[in-house]
């Protein structure tokens, strides 16, 4: 609405909401905050797990930062770029995403003070860029060099990355299995580089036994049967054919009729059609296949003849897994049976149907140099299973991280620290209120250290105090052992490290995040639709006793912010 001589004039619609100037900024930083408050508990390998219940009563428990973000329903825009800066992190390096939020955050909160201080947001936000760019550079400075040849290495950082999961306990095997799967799929580029594609690094899940009982196959998992009862159910030392087309008679793509006038013109047609199956049959037998995995339908008289010559075959499998399977048996897909040539078959130590649970399946292994594998987790509960698949996909991540970036840093709040101190040397050197920004950037990164103490039940202000008295004497690798509550001059010698890439993605998603939170001094919100909920709840409101999840109102959010 804007004055006119006197009269009102009204430029938008009717039931538009508009907030200006300290307002609107001040209640952005305040909704950030609060989602960074909502994850902050769960930093560390002492931090709690969350427990999230949908509209529809599916819990969800877990303490991975990216995961709870994204299954709050979150309304305030400014809240959601804070969910986006998770989700950033996670699709980018896999693990940091409580990091990230927990910084931004951190950063508002410290950049609120500055406004108030009459510091105008540009000003801020350029001294934040500043700082984001030389801590990246100082973080790659105290990096150490490591890569796919240093095993010690990728398996100290998925144990890391897995201290703060459910499965901490069976973190040792779970990270050589995580390790030895990516070091399996891991090929060299052109440039020399390697490169670890997660996508070839089948997960299974299937409940029953224990975490422990999770295992690494070297091949593929088929969620299928033998399609006969009769043929083989286990076979060693396996030639497989990996097949697209369909073993049985083609039906015409035009509508024909066939004129018969006698009983042996019925016979003389079956006769043929059993012939061209017969003869089917008779080319993957001569191939030397012991086993057919088939993309499409095997017609019953050719599974017969199949099952008389020893041959186990599996049919309608998905085309992603055929594909997945050539790479782990490193069989050529065939689309015609006239081109099998027996040097183009795949070949896998062990082909064997067995049952888990109530289900079959076809496990394919011990392939010689298998570029595609599955991990099998168990788990006691459906619940327990899901958190173990995400624990497991972030230790996938760091160790792809470690392949491809080949740095890593220390752990308990050791980057953090060591960052932090430089950049207060830094912004010394720097003229003007930018020098204040690049401190307060140095100040809120000390939020790592602090969190992960006061999550381990230990005084926030003794670890911090410890740690910068540690770095200021050159141990540049010094962090906090959350087992002991001492202060570690090496994190590498008690095997905490992190990828060096998840900590620059951190800083550099968080501070983009934060500038535009910033930069923001007018929200205009439109009316909402007639006949939409408030807070974009759905019909009937929420469920019975979670008053609250839908808009973050159960998280202290002010009725003024939905």
């Amino acid at each position: 609405m804007a004055q006119l001589g006197g009269t009102p004039v009204f430029i938008m619609k009717e039931g538009t909401e508009r907030q200006r100037g300290k307002d609107a900024m001040s209640n952005n930083i305040a909704a950030a905050i609060v989602i960074a408050e909502a994850v902050r508990t769960s930093l560390g390998p002492r931090g709690m797990d969350k427990m999230l219940v949908d509209q529809f009563g599916d819990v969800v428990i877990t303490n991975d930062g990216a995961t709870i973000l994204k299954e709050i329903d979150v309304q305030h825009p400014a809240a959601k770029m804070m969910v986006e800066v998770a989700k950033t992190q996670d699709s980018e390096v896999g693990d940091g995403t409580t990091t990230s939020v927990i910084l931004a955050g951190e950063l508002l909160k410290r950049a609120k003070k500055l406004i108030e201080q009459k510091i105008h947001p540009t000003v801020i936000t350029e001294g934040f860029r500043k700082a984001a760019e030389k801590a990246v550079e100082i973080l790659e400075k105290i990096s150490i060099k490591s890569g796919i040849e240093d095993k010690e290495g990728l398996k100290n950082a998925a144990m890391t990355c897995m201290s703060s999961k459910i499965v901490s306990e069976s973190k040792e095997k779970l990270a050589q299995i995580c390790m030895d799967a990516i070091v399996a799929v891991s090929e060299k580029s052109e440039n020399g580089k390697w490169d670890a594609d997660i996508e070839k690094v089948q997960i299974q899940k299937k409940e029953g036994d224990s975490i422990d009982d999770t295992s690494l196959i070297k091949g593929i998992i088929l969620d299928k049967e033998v399609v006969s009862p009769g043929m083989p159910k286990s076979v060693n030392d396996a030639k497989i054919l990996l097949l697209q087309s369909a073993i049985e008679i083609e039906k015409t793509e035009f509508d024909t009729k066939l004129q018969i006038t006698s009983p042996e013109q019925i016979q003389q047609f079956l006769d043929e059609e059993e012939h061209m199956l017969r003869t089917m049959v008779e080319k993957v037998k001569n191939s030397g296949a012991k086993v057919v995995i088939c993309q499409k339908g095997i017609d019953d008289m050719a599974q017969h003849f199949l099952t008389k010559a020893g041959i186990m075959a599996v049919r309608r499998v998905k085309k992603s897994d055929i594909e997945k399977l050539s790479k782990a048996t490193g069989g050529t897909i065939f689309t015609n049976l006239d081109d099998i040539t027996p040097d183009k078959l795949g070949w896998a130590g062990l082909v064997e149907e067995r049952k888990i649970m109530n289900d079959s399946w076809i496990f394919i292994e011990e392939c010689k140099d298998p570029k595609s594998v599955v991990i099998l987790i168990r788990g006691g509960t459906e619940l327990i299973i899901d958190e173990v698949e995400r624990a497991i996909h972030d230790a996938l991540c760091v160790v792809r991280d470690v392949v491809e970036d080949e740095k890593l840093v220390g752990g308990g709040g050791a980057p953090e620290i060591e960052t932090a101190i430089q950049l207060r040397k830094y912004a010394s050197t720097l003229g003007g209120r930018e020098q204040l920004a690049v401190e307060i950037f140095a100040d809120s990164l000390d939020i790592i250290p602090k969190t992960l103490a006061e999550n381990a039940g230990l005084d926030q202000i003794d670890t911090l105090m410890k740690l910068r008295a540690a770095h200021q004497k050159g141990n540049k690798f010094a962090g906090t052992d959350l087992d002991t509550g001492d202060v570690v001059n090496d994190m590498a010698k008690i095997r905490v490290v992190e990828p060096t890439v998840v900590k620059v993605q951190a800083i550099k998603s968080s501070t983009e995040a934060t500038s535009m939170i910033l930069r923001i001094d007018d929200v205009i919100a439109s009316a909402k639709s007639a006949g939409m909920p408030p807070g974009g709840m759905p019909p009937g409101g929420m469920p019975p006793g979670m008053g609250g999840m839908g808009g973050m109102g159960g998280m202290g959010m002010p009725p003024d912010m939905y």
